[in-house]
């Protein structure tokens, strides 16, 4: 007779990972890990036992690039992850970090307006407005202290490491300010970060030279870890920026990951046989780099991203300020129509805003609200950009459904949503995000399957075993023995996104179960208030 499961598995197709032939398996936890995969002979007790027949189950997804790491401490059930079988988050990508965060760094806006709660005390329990952590390991205090469902791996943000050495202005570190960004990296990769992320079309990493960045990717390759990129450029400059990536990395040997890999904009569509072309002949040369990409053909950011050059620096009060001066105003408002024509802005839709006044005009092109407003395209965006306080999410249509598909065909890239979690109810269902916060691994799945782009098994290694190899994750990624009870049980019949632009918080069909370290955190729809998430750092 067995010893007893806390949970058996029975009768499932089981797909482990590694991109092998499924195969019809019992699977036995225990605590945190998986102790049993074949098939039964026998009798055996569980606590629960869970009929799986005609369904399938996979080790839990892997969300290569995520921001979720404010947002886990507000909503620690993580709903819009793991109804869509994530288990584990790469966070802190684009540059942007919860920690460090001191003196003069800031988060970004949307996590900035939200309350955390404070490091308890006995029995103390506080909250604030904005961020009540500085340091990595307080920000993993708080983060055991609230316990979210999923596990995370935790990246330092160049954008808020530097904003918080030397502020905003648009100028090169000093070799003293890049000395001390290595000092507070050094110290984040000490207290449980993984990596370094960059995001180099934002401010005020826009202005790195690359031997800061260099600089500080010698730091992490010096404590083992990897490298996320959001490149300087995804579409006129792509391939100077493909060429920057890899030069660092053959500069440090620094596995890369390169966030979001597209061709952005219609003009150049046709640089990505180049670009796959480069990252290959690197990959052959020894450079360890990956990309990951989500399935969809827009993008989402901050809308204030569009704002000329000498408008948008210096920090959101410096550009505030611009905003609410009109000569300045005009002048923005002025080189925006003139930069780009009329039907880019047919191209770019209203995200999540903050003010009343801009609720009805979620979901609707930039080009719709200037007419319907009797504004320019460009003086919309400088009204709603005034009136939100640089706190206006966009959604920019400029990508390629051939080059998608062509981009998922390289064995090499695997799924990140690009997005935060997002909850149907609470104080993360006020905005409008990008459908991708409830979408991407149903709707991967679902494009990769009905478009026969490759078998099922190859799917899921894409979202499980090639990111646990790619960042370390010793004991994720596959359904073995010894292996952490991270799980998805799915009906693959049914699995499809339901998340719209115009109606984002919708949960998508098709999760049946997750399991999050033994712990089922989601069963059919429901969020069952089981949480195991952790903290996990990469090793090689």
């Amino acid at each position: 007779m067995h010893a007893p499961f806390d949970t058996l598995i029975q009768n499932g197709t089981v797909l482990d990972g590694t991109g092998a032939s499924p195969v019809s398996a019992d699977i036995g936890i225990r605590d945190d890990r998986i102790v049993f995969v074949g098939r039964l002979v026998g009798p055996c007790t569980a606590r629960r036992a869970v009929d799986a027949t005609g369904f399938c189950v996979a080790p839990g997804f892997i969300d290569a690039h995520s921001h979720s790491d404010a947002f886990l401490l507000v909503e620690p059930d993580a709903p819009s992850k793991v109804s869509q079988g994530v288990t584990t988050e790469m966070v802190g990508q684009c540059g942007a970090s919860a920690a460090p965060v001191f003196k003069t760094g800031r988060l970004p806006s949307d996590w900035a307006a939200l309350t955390y709660p404070s490091l308890q005390h006995g029995s103390s329990r506080n909250a604030a407005t904005g961020p009540t952590w500085s340091t990595v390991a307080d920000y993993r205090k708080l983060f055991d202290q609230v316990q979210p469902a999923v596990n995370v791996v935790l990246l330092a943000g160049h954008n808020t490491l530097r904003g918080s050495v030397m502020g905003y202005a648009p100028r090169a570190a000093t070799r003293d300010e890049v000395a001390a960004m290595q000092r507070h990296l050094e110290q984040a990769l000490d207290e449980g970060c993984s990596g370094l992320s960059t995001g180099l079309i934002y401010q005020p990493g826009k202005y790195a030279q690359g031997d800061e960045v260099q600089a500080l990717l010698q730091t992490v390759q010096a404590h083992k870890g990897f490298y996320a990129t959001h490149m300087r450029s995804e579409g006129d400059h792509l391939l100077e920026a493909i060429d920057e990536v890899l030069a660092l990395g053959r500069n440090t040997g620094i596995r890369i990951q390169i966030s979001h890999l597209k061709t952005s904009g219609e003009r150049n569509w046709h640089k990505l046989e180049e670009a796959i072309f480069r990252i290959k002949k690197a990959r052959d040369e020894g450079v360890m780099v990956h990309a990951d990409r989500y399935p969809y053909v827009a993008g989402a950011t901050d809308l204030d991203i569009v704002l000329p050059e000498w408008a948008a620096t210096g920090g959101r009060d410096a550009v505030l300020e611009r905003l609410n001066d009109p000569s300045l105003a005009a002048r923005m408002a002025a080189e925006l129509d003139a930069g780009r024509s009329p039907e880019v802005w047919s191209g770019v839709m209203l995200g999540g805003t903050q003010h009343p006044d801009l609720q009805a005009l979620r979901g609707r092109t930039i080009t719709d609200v200037a007419q319907s407003c009797g504004m320019t395209p460009g003086e919309a965006i400088v009204w709603i950009l005034r009136l939100d306080g640089l706190r206006t999410g966009g959604f920019f249509f400029g990508m390629s459904e051939a080059n998608l598909r062509t981009i998922y065909r390289q064995p090499w890239v695997m799924v990140g949503s690009d997005a935060s979690i997002r909850s149907p109810n609470g104080p993360l269902s006020m905005d409008h995000p990008h459908p991708r916060a409830y979408g991407t691994f149903p709707r991967f799945l679902r494009l990769t399957q009905d478009e026969n782009l490759m078998p099922l098994s190859e799917s899921i290694r894409r979202i499980t075993s090639l990111p646990a190899g790619a960042f370390g994750l010793k004991g994720r990624g596959r359904i073995a023995t010894d292996f952490y009870a991270d799980l998805v049980l799915f009906d693959p019949s049914r699995i499809k996104d339901q998340a719209t632009f115009a109606n984002p918080h919708v949960f998508s069909t098709g999760i049946l179960q997750v399991w999050v370290n033994g712990r089922c955190c989601y069963d059919h729809g429901r969020l069952t208030g089981e949480r195991g998430g952790c903290v996990l750092k990469s090793t090689w």
